[in-house]
Formats: structure tokens, C-alpha cells, sequence
């Protein structure tokens, strides 16, 4: 499996996915690098398949990752239905442009 380390220790890189991942389930919508969107967009995309399972195992697999039980709550109940006829593709790139300190190109990650 080919993944991008982000420039990260493995334990900084997972904490940071989660808390993206778990920011972008709680607000619909997140400003972040497109190399980090790019990997949140598959976690997500998983997370949302598990709320459309909608069974204890998928919700227990979510509250293992997410870091809010909040979010794992409208996960399930709110988020997860309004895709229940669709199969993938629950989430959008929008490319912004350059981010001025560093030159990073920037991008809203949300949810479609």
C-alpha cells in the first residue's frame, strides 16, 4: 500500500489524519494542503461507509478513530443517511491556490 508520510513521524502523521478526518465530519468542510486532503479524503470516504453500515461493530471502528463522540453520533445519525443511495465520492476538492508563507498549494476538503 503506497500512502504519503507528509513529512511526519508515523504516530504525528496518524494523530493528524484523525483529528482532520474527525474536523471535517464535524464542520462539513476543512482548508488543508493537497497532499494532506488527498489522504484524509480515503479515511473519510471509510468513516462514512461505516456510518451507512450503521451497526455496533461499524460504530465501535469509528469511535476507535474519530476523537469526539459527537462526531461519531452525527456521523450515524445525520451524516451517513444523506448518503445512503450514493455509492463513494462523498467528498470534494476545491484547489484555493498558493499558501503564502511556504508556497504550499492549498485546498478545501468538504464534504459533497
Amino acid at each position: 500500500m503506497s500512502y504519503r508520510k507528509l513529512g511526519r513521524p508515523s504516530a504525528h502523521r496518524r494523530a493528524m489524519l484523525r483529528n482532520l478526518v474527525t474536523s471535517l465530519l464535524e464542520h462539513g468542510k476543512i482548508v488543508t494542503t493537497e497532499a494532506r486532503a488527498k489522504e484524509v479524503r480515503s479515511l473519510a470516504e471509510h468513516m462514512i461507509s461505516l456510518g451507512k453500515r450503521g451497526d455496533l461493530h461499524a460504530r465501535r471502528q469509528a469511535l476507535s478513530y474519530a476523537m469526539d463522540e459527537t462526531t461519531v453520533k452525527r456521523l450515524f445519525d445525520e451524516i451517513a443517511p444523506k448518503y445512503a443511495d450514493r455509492n463513494g465520492g462523498y467528498t470534494r476538492i476545491i484547489k484555493l491556490g498558493n499558501r503564502k508563507g511556504d508556497g504550499a498549494p492549498e485546498v478545501i476538503l468538504e464534504l459533497v
